[in-house]
């Protein structure tokens, strides 16, 4: 779709732009970038399952110990 337009000897074509909308393209970008970071999070997350050894967990405290084996009925050594 052209307007055709005459100014004295010249005439000036006006033509539609065509190509990408501006906002798609932002669109785009930000939804690729956004995949990418969510594919890497995954990505890293099995290496290091696979890769790292097991979290070593908290000694417990004697006095939770001491707890815990009043409540199971065990009394403690040396009471």
């Amino acid at each position: 779709m052209s307007n055709e337009y005459e100014f004295g000897d010249k005439i000036i074509y006006e033509t539609e732009a065509k190509g990408f909308n501006p906002g798609l393209i932002v669109l785009l970008v930000i939804g690729g970038l956004l995949i990418t970071f969510l594919v890497g999070n995954y990505i890293l997350y099995s290496y290091a399952q696979k890769t790292l050894p097991p979290r070593k967990k908290k000694p417990v405290s004697k006095k939770k110990m001491k707890r815990e084996r009043l409540k199971q009925g065990v009394s403690a050594p040396g009471e």
